[in-house]
């Protein structure tokens, strides 16, 4: 008999999440990590008694009660909102597209004069296509909202991301603009919304707590690749090509770094997220990492804050591979991969990496609540 019922690479979300489960059901785990810490990128770093996010700002929001409930079961969740500010040549603006918003940009009062100046704009855009379908992300990102909105929020900010021009881009990536005739700048509408008191640690912690674990562990390059031998199942959550050692090629990536400093002031920006829409700056945004958690007179009782400087870049070996190139030679070879993995006996493939498919936190827990162990 094998000495666990799985093998749990990974101990993200997705991984995390499954061993709580199974534990549950009294399976034996074992959680193995190549990184030196447990959470994969919800993993918090604790600087100036700030829980900095280490792997870029995770905010948590669903409209799903359950798993409110179960991530609140673990660890209490504050009542944080995401509100982002953008910042276009030292003009600010509120996200998402809101009243706010079009008054900063237009003058306008009214939600009717908002509406009035965007359907003006993408009337223009529509005409010049001459009957055609927008065929990149510039010509579909002016149908929907008009070039002032365009070219101050949208077409700067979006190459940076992309490290390609709006033009190079399929008008398929950005389907949806989301505009609000109401002055709201929450940036999510689902119904709950929050960080988890004390940083995410605290939910990993919980949600591991009582599970064998393992870090600097690389799966693929230690005693582990033979599971067998180890465990009944393989869950996997790493890169779904390189587990089938690139056979049928490479999947692209997006990838971000980041530069994390100390300011010696209370409060630097007085934002946890602003972005940043022009070639003005090489970041795409500046993560304020208090603000997640600190609020009111808090924000300034705790003297220092800690920033963070986030870059977009193109993934290359020994980064860690963020998002998914929807693009369709990747999707259609991620299609490929998922065949095979399909095939894989006994073996489990989740999260972003393992599916090669964008996921929020709530989604990839909520995937592993319902399945069937």
């Amino acid at each position: 008999m094998n000495k666990y019922h799985y093998l749990i690479v990974g101990s993200g979300l997705y991984g995390a999440t499954f061993a709580y489960r199974a534990k549950q059901m009294g399976k034996r785990c074992l959680v193995i990590d190549k990184r030196p810490h447990l959470g994969g990128n919800v993993y918090c770093e604790n600087i100036e008694n700030i829980n900095v996010h280490k792997y870029g700002a995770h905010i948590f929001h669903t409209s799903n009660k359950e798993v409110w409930d179960f991530v609140n079961s673990l660890v209490e969740f504050n009542r944080y909102t995401n509100s982002p500010v953008a910042n276009y040549k030292g003009e600010l603006y509120n996200l998402p597209f809101n009243m706010n918003t079009f008054s900063r940009l237009w003058g306008v009062k009214t939600p009717a004069e908002a509406q009035t100046k965007i359907d003006e704009q993408k009337a223009e855009a529509v005409a010049a296509l001459n009957g055609c379908e927008p065929a990149n992300l510039e010509e579909q990102a002016l149908c929907l909202v008009g070039k002032d909105l365009f070219q101050k929020l949208i077409k700067e900010y979006t190459e940076k991301q992309w490290g390609r021009d709006c033009k190079d881009l399929p008008a398929f990536i950005i389907r949806r603009l989301p505009v609000r005739l109401v002055f709201d700048n929450n940036y999510f509408n689902d119904k709950y919304q929050g960080i988890p008191v004390g940083g995410y640690n605290k939910l990993i912690d919980g949600l591991l707590e009582g599970v064998e674990c393992k870090t600097d562990v690389d799966f693929l390059k230690s005693e582990y690749k033979d599971w067998k031998k180890y465990a009944d199942k393989l869950v996997y959550t790493g890169a779904v090509d390189e587990y089938f050692d690139f056979k049928l090629g490479k999947l692209d990536w997006r990838t971000v770094s980041f530069k994390t400093r100390i300011e010696d002031t209370p409060n630097y920006q007085g934002n946890a997220v602003v972005n940043y829409t022009s070639h003005n700056e090489p970041y795409t945004r500046v993560i304020e990492h208090k603000h997640f958690e600190m609020f009111g007179q808090e924000v300034y009782d705790c003297p220092k804050t800690v920033v963070s400087e986030e870059y977009a870049t193109e993934y290359k070996e020994g980064m860690e591979p963020y998002y998914p190139v929807n693009d369709e030679r990747n999707n259609s070879l991620a299609e490929e991969y998922r065949k095979l993995a399909e095939q894989e006996e006994g073996v489990i493939f989740g999260g972003r990496l393992g599916q090669y498919k964008y996921y929020d936190m709530a989604p990839v827990i909520e995937q592993v609540l319902n399945l069937e162990l």
